[in-house]
């Protein structure tokens, strides 16, 4: 088993006030401090998330400066009048700058358009985390991850990055005093420098997520409008439902019944509040509705230009993709410099239907 041999010198200018605080506290007299780490270290031979883990002032970021140092993410600088998108590099397309934003739970659009300054500390860190991935280097390490966020983006951001690294094959090592995010960032390895020791762990899966969904009154739709990425208007007719999420308002959804088809209803306003994006939980609720639907006879259809929805959909088996999207079309500019095309994809649910007494409270009830 390989071993990590790590010591980490600073040098001390013996000031009389560190004289005195030696006298005092009757400490060794010393012009150097020096701290040393033996971890017996046995990775696994295929990996993707690390953790390196401990208490506050334990050494992490000491360790991890010399035994990860040239992989270390100190941060991005970003443009203070320009939107995000124009803040990841030229090299990037603006198909790789959604993908990964949408990948780590930054899926609104209209904060894309925004300077990454007036963001909030919980999309400041998605956007960083976005950027990360997008880096060039073998393995990337990121400190203080999470330190910055409320403890419910800490573990929502985690389940979506984890996600995303495992996605794409790439390698991630966040360096944390956190221990709440251990299960939700599912590493594959975690080490603790203040103890020394290294251990492997077998993927567990995210924690399960207490959701709870609500037939609504349209005013809810005022809550989640400022984050829909396309009109803030809602039909007069639409059927409303919120999601909670830990007795918290997380989703918002309606349909609307479809003119000249009694028995086809389609998708209207699908909304998930930026704390709790990257967890699935728009399809969550969008299957829950269509199934309720379905148990009363209708058909449920819709559409979407969203990239992070579209690549959920595709992956589903309960959704018949009815138009395909031209993605080519979509990121191509055409000879007036604007896009030549939407990108847009359109489906049914073909899913089993709900039972009969559930669909009824779900679908009229209040």
């Amino acid at each position: 088993m390989p071993r990590i041999d790590v010591s980490r010198k600073t040098s001390l200018i013996r000031t009389a006030r560190v004289i005195q605080t030696e006298g005092i506290f009757d400490l060794a007299p010393s012009s150097e401090s020096e701290k040393r780490w033996s971890i017996d270290v046995d990775l696994p031979e295929q990996w993707n998330v690390g953790l390196i883990v401990g208490p506050s002032g334990a050494g992490k970021t000491s360790f991890a400066r010399e035994a990860l140092g040239e992989h270390i993410i100190d941060g991005w600088e970003w443009p203070e009048d320009k939107a995000v998108v124009d803040g990841f590099p030229d090299s990037a397309t603006i198909q790789e700058i959604t993908d990964a934003l949408s990948a780590v739970g930054f899926s609104s659009p209209p904060a894309w358009l925004k300077p990454y300054h007036v963001l909030s500390n919980g999309e400041k860190f998605r956007v960083d985390l976005a950027r990360t991935l997008l880096s060039e280097k073998e393995i990337v390490v990121v400190d203080e991850f999470t330190s910055v966020v409320d403890r419910t983006v800490a573990k929502v951001g985690s389940t979506a990055v984890q996600k995303a690294v495992r996605r794409k094959g790439r390698k991630f090592v966040a360096i944390s005093c956190h221990y709440d995010i251990l299960d939700w960032l599912d590493p594959d390895w975690i080490i603790e420098p203040h103890i020394e020791t290294f251990t492997r762990r077998s993927l567990r899966g995210r924690p399960p997520i207490d959701v709870e969904i609500c037939r609504v009154d349209r005013k809810a739709w005022k809550l989640f409008k400022p984050h829909h990425y396309l009109t803030g208007d809602i039909n007069q007719s639409a059927r409303c439902w919120v999601a909670y999420v830990w007795g918290e308002p997380a989703v918002f959804t309606s349909v609307i019944p479809v003119l000249g088809k009694k028995a086809e209803f389609r998708g209207h306003r699908t909304v998930v509040l930026p704390d709790y994006q990257g967890l699935g939980l728009a399809m969550v609720i969008s299957e829950m509705i269509s199934s309720a639907a379905a148990a009363h006879g209708y058909t449920y259809r819709g559409s979407t230009s969203h990239p992070a929805l579209i690549g959920a959909i595709m992956r589903m088996k309960n959704w018949e993709i009815t138009r395909m999207p031209d993605i080519k079309s979509a990121f191509r500019y055409g000879m007036d410099g604007n896009i030549a095309g939407r990108l847009m994809m359109s489906f049914k649910y073909v899913g089993p239907k709900m039972d009969k007494q559930e669909a009824e409270a779900l679908w009229n009830g209040w």
